[in-house]
């Protein structure tokens, strides 16, 4: 099966196994932010899991909507675009996809940095890293992103590497239905594919912008799963995005990606 398919597969199907993840992971390993160790560009990284990486991924710039960002994704080039999945050792790959709802959040950073600049950024389901990249390239004061899956972390102290970044601090917990952290702005892309954990964000966020008046930004090309969500009415469009054709191919059919800003009312909000 190419890797074309299996990331259907992924978007569709598998994706259950993640959001089981996403619902139910406590703790686990985390790099750096109150309380937590950085991971140092390199030295912290296991030697053949790195190598894995570097031989395995492709370092591109092109085919997203972001050419100023250069990241490590799996694309027709890559030996596991053509192998079964199940020979890929290290779970499913997510954070290898640059998502349309995460490339429509780092484009709108990128081309916005008053967004950013100077304020706090927390990057919830960062994947390969790019909107945190942005972040940071656009003057956020500091930036976190949280994945739960290790080997996503891992992949992105390398994207910064490629772009001359020093590693941002990177969380692996689930930190979803945790204490509301104290942060100017939450950015998350592509991450309503299940109806549990789209609950589980909706109710975190509202915590989140309850408490410490927290902006959300939420990426996402307007898939089923989202707009069908009670999320939808709480949602105002800041900005569409027509998706270059490498990423319409990849993504069966999508043309474009949006950014939306979460407000929920107040009467939804303190509930």
């Amino acid at each position: 099966m190419a890797f074309r398919g299996w990331k259907w597969l992924l978007l569709l199907g598998r994706q259950n196994t993640l959001a089981k993840a996403w619902r139910s992971r406590r703790g686990g390993p985390s790099l750096c932010w109150k309380g937590c160790c950085h991971w140092s560009t390199g030295k912290s990284l296991d030697p053949e899991v790195r190598a894995f990486l570097e031989q395995n991924t492709e370092v591109t710039n092109s085919g997203h909507l972001t050419p100023e960002i250069w990241l490590r994704l799996l694309t027709p080039r890559c030996r596991f675009w053509r192998e079964k999945p199940d020979l890929w050792p290290y779970g499913d790959p997510f954070w290898a996809v640059y998502w349309p709802g995460g490339q429509a959040l780092s484009r709108y950073i990128l081309d916005n940095p008053r967004v950013v600049k100077g304020r706090s950024v927390l990057d919830l389901g960062s994947g390969c890293g790019a909107t945190a990249i942005a972040a940071v390239m656009s003057g956020a004061s500091q930036v976190l992103a949280n994945d739960i899956d290790p080997i996503a972390g891992m992949a992105m102290i390398l994207n910064c590497e490629l772009n001359h970044l020093n590693p941002f601090p990177i969380t692996i917990k689930n930190i979803i239905n945790s204490e509301a952290g104290n942060w100017d702005l939450i950015v998350l892309g592509d991450m309503f594919y299940d109806e549990q954990l789209a609950d589980g964000l909706h109710h975190w966020l509202q915590k989140c912008i309850r408490i410490h008046q927290t902006e959300v930004l939420i990426g996402d090309p307007g898939r089923h799963q989202f707009l069908s969500h009670s999320i939808r009415s709480q949602l105002h469009k800041v900005i569409e995005y027509s998706l270059p054709e490498y990423t319409r191919q990849e993504n069966h059919g999508l043309t474009s990606s949006i950014v939306w800003s979460y407000q929920p009312s107040n009467s939804l909000a303190d509930s």
